[in-house]
C-alpha cells in the first residue's frame, strides 16, 4: 500500500475543500472559475501532487498552496474540537508534497535546478520539516488556549517556548525554501482585495504565545480605510518576519506593528521594537542572508534569512524596506507601498 494512499485515509477533506475555495476566491470571483480552480487545488493536495497533469503553467497553483496551508490553519483553530496530530500531520503532509509536485513541474521557472546540490538538499529537508513543525505550532497554540481542557502557569509557559521555538524553525525553513528560488513567486501574480486589520490580527494570533512567554506587549494601529488592493501574501509574510525578529530580540517592552496613510492610495507600514537596537557596524550586514559575524551576533541571528527575504519581499511589491535605530530606543522597520482603496467587489480601476 502506498505511503500516499495510507496518509489520505487520516486527512481531513472538509478542511482541505473549505481552505482551497477560501484560497481561491481572492484572485477569482465566486463561480464556475472558482469552483474549477478549487477542484483542481484539492484534486493536487488530496493524491500528494500525483494528479498534477501536463497542462498551463503550475505557477499559479502553487502561489496558491501558502494560501491553502494558512487557511487550514485557521479553520482548525476556530473548530471547537480540533482534529487529532495525525490528521493535522498528514493534511498538512500532502500539501508540501503537492507543492514539491508543482515546484518539479516548473512552478518555481526552474531557478532551483539551476543552484548547487547543497541549496536543493536545504530546500528539501527544508520542506519535510516546516509540516511537522506548523503542525507542532498549531497544537502547542491549541493546548495554550485551552481548548483541549485546563491547563496550569507552568504548562502555559512551557507551551509558549515550544510555540516560540517551533515558529523560529518554520520561519528558517520557509526562508531557506524562498532563499532557493532565487525571489521569483514571493508575492502573488495579480493584485486582491483584502483587509489590512484582517492581516495585522493574523500576525498578532500567530506570535501571541511568544511575545505571552516573554511577557512582551504587541500593540496594532490599522488604517482608516481598511479594504485595499495589493499582495496580502507577501504583506503578511514580512509583517510577520518583521514582528518575529522584533520580539526575539526584545527583552523588555513591546512591539508595535502601525499602518498609516501617506496619501489616498500609498500606505506606510512600520514595526518598532524596544529591544537594544543595531550598531552602525551591524547596519552593514543586516540584509544579507549569511552573516560571519566572528563570535559577534550584533543582537540578531547568523543567518539574516527573515530580513534578508522580507527585503525582497518589499522590493517585489514595488518599495524598498529601511531602518532607523537608536540605543535604549531599540529599532523601526519600515516600508511604503501602493495599496489603492477598494470597494468590497470587482477590480481596481484602471490607470
Amino acid at each position: 500500500m502506498s505511503e500516499t494512499f495510507e496518509s489520505t485515509r487520516m486527512i481531513d477533506r472538509v478542511a482541505i475543500r473549505r481552505a482551497a475555495r477560501a484560497a481561491a476566491l481572492p484572485g477569482v470571483a465566486a463561480g464556475p472559475a472558482a469552483d474549477a480552480i478549487t477542484d483542481r487545488l484539492v484534486a493536487l493536495v488530496e493524491s500528494g501532487g500525483e494528479s498534477l497533469a501536463p497542462g498551463p503553467s503550475p505557477a499559479p497553483l502553487l502561489g496558491l498552496i501558502d494560501a491553502l496551508r494558512f487557511h487550514l490553519l485557521e479553520g482548525w483553530a476556530a473548530m471547537p474540537e480540533p482534529p487529532t496530530a495525525e490528521t493535522v500531520v498528514a493534511t498538512l503532509g500532502l500539501v508540501e508534497k503537492a507543492a514539491a509536485a508543482l515546484r518539479r513541474a516548473g512552478g518555481e521557472g526552474g531557478v532551483h535546478r539551476t543552484m548547487p546540490d547543497g541549496y536543493e538538499f536545504a530546500a528539501g529537508v527544508a520542506h519535510d520539516l516546516r509540516s511537522p513543525l506548523t503542525s507542532i505550532l498549531f497544537l502547542a497554540e491549541t493546548l495554550h488556549s485551552g481548548q483541549s481542557g485546563p491547563t496550569n502557569d507552568i504548562q502555559r509557559r512551557q507551551l509558549g517556548i515550544i510555540y516560540s521555538a517551533a515558529l523560529g524553525l518554520v520561519s528558517v525553513a520557509s526562508d531557506i525554501i524562498e532563499l532557493v528560488r532565487g525571489g521569483d513567486g514571493l508575492t502573488e501574480r495579480e493584485p486582491a482585495l483584502f483587509s489590512v486589520t484582517e492581516i495585522l490580527e493574523s500576525v498578532h494570533d500567530i506570535v501571541r504565545p511568544m511575545a505571552e512567554e516573554k511577557n512582551l506587549g504587541v500593540h496594532l494601529f490599522p488604517p482608516a480605510l481598511d479594504h485595499r488592493w495589493g499582495f496580502p501574501l507577501a504583506l503578511s509574510r514580512v509583517l510577520l518576519n518583521l514582528t518575529t525578529n522584533g520580539l526575539k530580540f526584545t527583552d523588555s517592552g513591546f512591539v508595535e506593528i502601525g499602518v498609516r496613510a501617506t496619501s489616498p492610495s500609498r500606505l506606510e507600514f512600520s514595526v518598532r521594537d524596544t529591544g537594544k537596537g543595531y550598531s552602525p557596524e551591524a547596519l552593514e550586514s543586516l540584509y544579507e542572508p549569511y552573516r560571519r559575524s566572528g563570535g559577534k551576533t550584533f543582537g540578531f541571528s547568523g543567518t539574516g534569512l527573515g530580513l534578508a527575504i522580507s527585503r525582497k519581499l518589499v522590493s517585489a511589491m514595488g518599495s524598498t524596506l529601511e531602518v532607523e535605530t537608536r540605543p535604549k530606543w531599540g529599532s523601526r522597520f519600515f516600508f511604503e507601498v501602493e495599496l489603492p482603496p477598494g470597494p468590497e467587489t470587482g477590480p481596481p480601476a484602471a490607470a
